[in-house]
């Protein structure tokens, strides 16, 4: 990967569960390393270890680009996502600019789940 250089803008990035549940033999029916390079190939992605909402396996969470995080966005965090129209729904929405940028596609909401703090104080 090239360096960056400080004029380009930092991209939306993208952080995958692979740990206990998601990513494993527990979720079937998903290619979960075809997954992951799916969503490489339009952000950079980083493999988490458990993100801790092991009920929402497969979990994605689509962190906001400078630009997003300068219009207010947030991390959004999207679980079950286990088949391939839901990978390509986020990958089309990180090319678009994501979260901040670029309008949440409404079928994402359908995926939306909270973050383990804010799970439990719920």
């Amino acid at each position: 990967m090239a360096e960056r250089t400080t004029a380009e803008p930092v991209p939306c990035r993208i952080v995958v569960c692979r740990d206990c549940c998601c990513g494993s033999t527990k979720v079937t029916g998903i290619d979960h390393a075809a997954q992951t390079a799916r969503l490489r190939s339009e952000a950079p992605v980083r493999v988490s270890g458990c993100l801790d909402v092991c009920d929402q396996a497969n979990v994605i969470v689509v962190q906001p680009s400078a630009e997003g995080r300068a219009a207010g966005a947030r991390p959004v965090w999207l679980g079950l996502v286990n088949d391939p129209e839901a990978t390509e729904d986020i990958a089309a929405w990180v090319r678009a600019g994501g979260p901040g940028v670029a309008p949440q596609p409404e079928i994402l909401d359908l995926y939306a789940c909270l973050p383990p703090r804010r799970r439990a104080a719920s």
